[in-house]
C-alpha cells in the first residue's frame, strides 16, 4: 500500500507540473487571456458579458462584428464555451441570462453579486505571429472573470489603519447627501464608551443598522462610494462575524497608548481586530488570488443614473472611479512578465446604456468618462498601459430615428420604457426588489436630453437638462442568434483581437 501511495503521490506531481507546464506554453505563445469585468452595481455587468459570449459563439448567425478584424479578416472560426479552469468559484450563469432577456416578455438578467468566471476557447486561423508556421488552427483561451466594482473600492483599505479608515468614513457620513440618514446612527455610537466590554449581540445589531444605511446610500441616494463592499454583496459571507464591523468616530481624539493598548475583547478592540481580519482574510486574499493575475480589464461606469440623481450622486461617482483606479497594478506585459507576474496590459472603459440617449450624445459620454478618470488615464498611459473609452450598449434596448417638434427635425429613441416595482414583502435590499420585478411598461418614443461633455458645473444642475429613462430589452430576441449591441464589436477588438492575428 505504501509503494502505491508513493506512486500516485509522485503521478499527482508530475500531472501538476505538466498542467503548469501546459500553462506556461499557452503563455509563452500568447494563447491565453485573463479578462476581468468589473462595474459598480447596475452598471450592466451581467448583460455585457453575456453579449460578449453571446457574439463570439454566435458568429455567423446574424452577430454583427465588423469591426472586429479577425471576423472581418476571415480568420475567426469558431468559439464556444467549455470548463472553466477554478471549479470552487462560481459558473457565471449565461443560460439564465439568455433566458431571461429572451422570454417573453423579456427582462434583464439577475445581477450576479459575487465572483463567477467562464471560460471560452476561440478557433481561429492566424495570418501574422509565429503559430502560423506551426499550426493552420490555433485556440484562444479566454477566462472571464465577473466581480463586483464595490470590492475594488475595498482595495485602498489595505494601506489604511481602523483609524485612519473609521475617520474617512465619518467625514463621508457626515457630508450631504449621506449625513441627514446618518444622524440617528452615529448618535448611538457618540453614547458607547469604545473602552467597555464587547458585546456580540450589540455588534451585530449595530454592524446591521451600519449594512442599512450602506444599501440607503447606494440604492436609494444613488451613491458610489460604499465600503466595505462586502457589505453590501457580501457573497458566501453573509452571516460571517468578519462582516460585524463598522467606523467608530473620534478616534482620533482619544488617548493614543490607550487606544492602542485596547485589550481585543473591548469594544473598539474587537472592532479593529475585525477590520484587520477582513483586510487580511477578504481584500487581500481577493487581491492574491484574483486581482494579480488578470491581464485585462473592463470597467463598466454608468454616468447617465448619476446626473440623473444630481450633483452630490455625481460628485460620489468620480470619487469611486478615483478609488478604484488607484487599485490597480499596471505595466506593460512583456513575455516574462506574462509568465511570472502577470497584470494588466489593456484596460477599456465603457460608457454603459449608449442606447438610452440619442447617438450624437456618445461622443459626450465618452468625453465625461474621460474627464472622470484624466487623471489617472494619464498615469496609466505613463506607465504604457493602453486605454481606451468607449461609448456601449451590451444588449440594445432602443431603436433610434427623427421627429419634428415645432418644425425642427430632432433626433429620438424608442423603447418600452421599464417600470421597478418597489413593492416588497420580505426583508430584501431595495437592489434585489429593483431586479427581481421588472414591469414591462408602455412604448415611449423621447429624446432624454443632452449629455454634458465635460464635468458638470453649478448652472448644470440647476437646469437638470437630462432626463434618463429605463427602457426593458427589445422583444422577440432569440436564444440562437446575436444580441443586438452597440459597438461590442470594438470592445473585442481592443481586447482580444491583437491575441488572434
Amino acid at each position: 500500500m505504501a509503494i502505491i501511495s508513493k506512486s500516485m503521490i509522485k503521478k499527482r506531481g508530475l500531472d501538476k507540473l505538466k498542467h503548469k507546464a501546459n500553462e506556461l506554453v499557452k503563455r509563452s505563445i500568447d494563447q491565453h487571456i485573463s479578462l476581468a469585468v468589473t462595474g459598480l452595481s447596475r452598471s450592466g455587468k451581467t448583460a455585457f458579458i453575456t453579449s460578449l459570449v453571446n457574439q463570439l459563439i454566435n458568429e455567423g448567425n446574424g452577430a454583427k462584428l465588423s469591426f472586429f478584424d479577425p471576423v472581418y479578416q476571415g480568420n475567426f472560426i469558431a468559439a464556444k464555451r467549455i470548463p472553466q479552469k477554478h471549479f470552487h468559484v462560481p459558473r457565471f450563469d449565461y443560460d439564465a441570462a439568455i433566458s431571461a432577456l429572451t422570454a417573453e416578455p423579456p427582462a434583464w438578467p439577475e445581477p450576479t453579486h459575487g465572483i463567477s468566471e467562464l471560460r471560452l476557447a476561440i478557433r481561429y486561423k492566424p495570418k501574422n505571429s509565429l503559430l502560423k508556421y506551426a499550426t493552420d488552427m490555433a485556440t484562444l483561451t479566454v477566462d472571464i472573470t465577473d466581480y463586483p466594482g464595490e470590492w475594488l473600492l475595498d482595495l485602498p483599505m489595505l494601506k489604511q489603519t481602523y483609524q485612519e479608515w473609521s475617520e474617512q468614513t465619518h467625514q463621508l457620513m457626515t457630508s450631504s447627501p449621506r449625513a441627514k440618514h446618518s444622524k440617528d446612527f452615529l448618535a448611538r455610537l457618540a453614547e458607547i464608551d469604545p473602552f467597555a466590554c464587547a458585546s456580540e449581540e450589540l455588534l451585530a445589531e449595530l454592524s446591521q443598522e451600519y449594512t442599512a444605511l450602506l444599501n440607503t446610500f447606494r440604492y436609494d441616494l444613488g451613491l458610489s462610494v460604499i465600503q466595505p463592499g462586502r457589505f453590501i454583496l457580501p457573497g458566501d459571507l453573509a452571516g460571517a462575524p468578519i462582516l460585524e464591523f463598522f467606523p467608530f468616530p473620534g478616534l482620533e481624539r482619544l488617548d493614543g497608548n490607550q487606544y492602542q493598548n485596547a485589550p481585543d475583547d473591548s469594544l473598539i478592540g474587537m472592532l479593529r481586530s475585525r477590520y484587520l481580519e477582513y483586510k487580511e482574510q477578504v481584500v487581500r486574499k481577493f487581491y492574491r488570488e484574483h486581482f494579480l493575475s488578470f491581464d485585462r480589464q473592463i470597467v463598466l461606469a454608468d454616468c447617465l443614473t448619476p446626473l440623473n440623481k444630481g450633483k452630490e450622486s455625481f460628485a460620489d461617482l468620480e470619487l469611486a472611479m478615483s478609488m478604484v483606479l488607484e487599485s490597480y497594478h499596471y505595466g506593460k506585459s512583456g513575455l516574462f512578465s506574462r509568465l511570472f507576474s502577470p497584470k494588466i496590459d489593456k484596460l477599456l472603459f465603457g460608457a454603459t446604456k449608449a442606447d438610452h440617449v440619442t447617438a450624437e450624445q456618445h461622443p459626450a459620454m465618452v468625453s465625461l468618462l474621460n474627464q472622470l478618470i484624466h487623471q489617472n488615464k494619464h498615469q496609466l498611459n505613463y506607465e504604457a498601459v493602453e486605454v481606451k473609452t468607449l461609448a456601449i450598449a451590451s444588449v440594445k434596448a432602443t431603436t433610434s430615428g427623427m421627429t419634428k417638434h415645432k418644425g425642427v427635425e430632432l433626433p429620438v429613441i424608442q423603447g418600452n420604457k421599464l417600470v421597478p416595482c418597489t413593492e416588497n414583502n420580505s426583508d430584501d435590499s431595495a437592489s434585489e426588489s429593483f431586479e427581481s420585478k421588472q414591469i414591462f411598461g408602455e412604448k415611449i418614443t423621447v429624446f432624454p436630453g443632452t449629455v454634458p461633455n465635460k464635468l458638470p458645473k453649478e448652472d448644470y444642475w440647476q437646469t437638470k437638462p437630462f432626463n434618463f429613462i429605463s427602457f426593458a430589452p427589445i422583444t422577440e430576441l432569440s436564444k440562437h442568434q446575436s444580441l443586438p449591441h452597440v459597438r461590442m464589436d470594438q470592445v473585442l477588438q481592443f481586447l482580444l483581437a491583437d491575441k488572434m492575428i
